[in-house]
């Protein structure tokens, strides 16, 4: 069979893991890391404390430093079945696209990236090729900053991280950071029709999205004039309010998801601390006035930074010469990329599939994307024969 073929194949295999990010992926890892090691691959996995998950990073060629990752996250959004028009862990065909959860975002990349590895190993002499695999990057990149303190405590210092997230093949050198935080309100329940003798933490919690919302239209006015994002600002995005248990009982609880996704540190800085300021010096002291034990508290999900765009980039330079681009872009939404950036690796994101199909009901990615695919990383087996 065809390159190809044998890619469609393994994704097939690889979309009937249900690897929800709610959910364990070490069946995938495990069937992964069997293929890897039947290419010649020495594979390390890594468990994370629950058991439950694990990032796997492979190494084909020499053990030494240098050599270049390609990288993808095992875990899918959630599948609404009822939403597709078929089950979305097992792939069909249709009108050359292949259909199913994880086909663009992004089990395409990581199959034909393995579907490759023997093809790969033939040509690696001095440098090294790395495969790394993740768990939990659609719910704050978990697995990826566990995967960079095991790489940094082994020592293995690649030069090169290539992102497979859907960019419809394009090169992309920069992306915006994503910060994910829960923000829990404890208040004092009673009856509805006696609110001043309670607190109200649904209604506390609606005070702290409209600050949420008023930092968020500031933040276009502090957009950099240089800014090469869409939208060039500092977005802010409230993902969920939830709170309460009836129309007539004062809410005791209630839980805001938000992000933001800072162009610049210092703009994620100054959300934060008004966030903080605001929590502290007006929220908590008109809730703790009617019940002293009111609380306030905001976990950290994961706060990931941006891929910032370098002057010298020998990713982007790989990359394009293998795709024929002749530039390179930056993308709103994040990756896993600014982790291998801040390990002092040289990173671009490229991958098949348009980010346009990630987590909407029947994602899929087409054939020519793949074949696309295929085509780079064959010609970068000629880049690590040298």
């Amino acid at each position: 069979m065809s390159d190809l073929e044998n890619t469609v194949d393994f994704l097939n295999d690889l979309i009937a893991f249900p690897t929800v990010s709610a959910d364990s992926n070490l069946d995938m890892i495990d069937h992964l890391a069997e293929r890897l090691e039947s290419a010649g691959a020495k594979v390390d996995i890594f468990h994370d404390e629950t058991g439950t998950k694990a990032n796997l990073f492979g190494t084909i060629g020499p053990e030494a430093d240098g050599g270049i990752v390609l990288s993808g996250h095992s875990d899918v959004v959630p599948a609404v079945e009822a939403d597709w028009t078929n089950d979305p862990f097992d792939m069909i065909k249709r009108d050359e696209k292949l259909y199913g959860r994880g086909t663009c975002d992004m089990k395409g990349f990581i199959a034909a990236a393995v579907t490759m590895a023997p093809l790969l190993a033939q040509n690696i002499k001095k440098h090294p090729l790395h495969f790394a695999f993740t768990y939990d990057e659609e719910v704050g990149c978990l697995g990826g900053q566990a995967l960079v303190d095991s790489l940094q405590a082994k020592g293995i210092k690649p030069d090169v991280a290539i992102i497979g997230e859907p960019t419809s093949m394009r090169v992309i050198e920069g992306h915006k950071g994503c910060c994910e935080y829960t923000t829990r309100f404890e208040g004092c329940a009673g009856h509805g029709s006696a609110p001043d003798l309670g607190v109200n933490a649904v209604e506390y919690a609606v005070r702290y999205v409209s600050h949420l919302l008023e930092l968020s239209e500031q933040m276009r006015s502090r957009a950099p004039k240089d800014s090469r994002f869409n939208p060039p600002w500092t977005t802010i995005n409230t993902g969920s309010l939830t709170g309460g248990v009836a129309h007539n009982i004062i809410a005791s609880y209630a839980v805001v998801e938000w992000e933001m996704r800072p162009v610049i540190d210092v703009d994620a800085a100054f959300i934060r601390e008004e966030m903080r300021s605001y929590v502290y010096n007006h929220l908590l002291p008109a809730m703790q006035g009617v019940w002293p034990d009111a609380s306030i508290t905001t976990e950290v999900i994961g706060e990931i930074a941006g891929l910032i765009p370098m002057d010298e980039n020998k990713a982007r330079q790989i990359i394009m010469e293998l795709t024929g681009e002749n530039s390179a872009d930056v993308v709103s939404f994040g990756t896993e990329a600014g982790l291998f950036q801040s390990m002092g690796m040289d990173v671009v994101v490229c991958g098949p599939g348009s980010i346009n199909q990630a987590h909407k009901p029947d994602e899929f990615v087409s054939l020519d994307q793949l074949s696309q695919c295929l085509k780079m990383l064959e010609g970068l087996g000629n880049k690590l024969h040298g």
